[in-house]
């Protein structure tokens, strides 16, 4: 199994730890720390991250163009879109459905999923797999995987913060992996020197150097 593929893993249970905690389901009906966001449906949206993989796993082999990591960032609609523009509805909407069915369900569905990508991502070939809401373009299996982790990481912040909990902690290749990527982005958003700037010197730091 590729080093990629092992992080992917165990973000994926710390996430999944998460998700089964009791304060979770003590808050499933609160809102979230994010924008129109329940904590149910951010609950969903992180799960998801985990859930979408088996899938991928088991769908056609895509048949348009595969791109490379940075380029795919370059392509989705939701990176600067407003709170209320189409594809972030979907993807609310898309947590909630996912959640519908309770804090319980939702975390047996999840648990479900990790005891078939145990055995599944051992053997699976480097192929395209595809995310049908980005549009018409693919990413190789250990990229998407690594968009997964960033995704994974982010929103367990997220959902920690929203139910008073301590973020859980990333496994260091995980970091070396999430922050990378955060930070390439980061540099394509705000250019090298500002990000040189809010790592190295405080006083010439900028104002933000988010990667969204």
């Amino acid at each position: 199994m590729t080093d990629t593929r092992a992080d992917f893993l165990s973000t994926a249970r710390s996430a999944a730890d998460l998700l089964r905690d009791s304060a979770v389901a003590a808050a499933w009906s609160r809102p979230s720390a994010l924008p129109e966001f329940s904590v149910a449906a951010l609950a969903g949206h992180l799960a998801y991250q985990i859930l979408v993989i088996p899938q991928l796993l088991t769908s056609p082999v895509p048949q348009e163009e595969t791109v490379a990591l940075l380029e795919h960032y370059s392509r989705v609609r939701w990176i600067g879109a407003d709170l209320d523009d189409d594809i972030n509805v979907r993807i609310r909407r898309g947590g909630q459905e996912i959640s519908a069915e309770g804090h319980a369900a939702l975390v047996a569905r999840v648990d479900l999923a990790l005891g078939e990508l145990d055995g599944s991502l051992v053997s699976a070939t480097n192929r395209p797999v595809r995310i049908s809401l980005w549009g018409p373009w693919s990413l190789v299996l250990d990229d998407m995987l690594i968009t997964r982790m960033m995704e994974l990481a982010v929103h367990s912040d997220d959902l920690a913060v929203s139910v008073g909990m301590a973020a859980p902690t990333l496994p260091p290749g995980a970091v070396n992996t999430v922050i990378g990527l955060l930070a390439r982005l980061a540099v394509r958003r705000h250019g090298p020197i500002d990000v040189l700037r809010a790592l190295s010197r405080a006083e010439r730091a900028p104002a933000t150097i988010a990667a969204f």
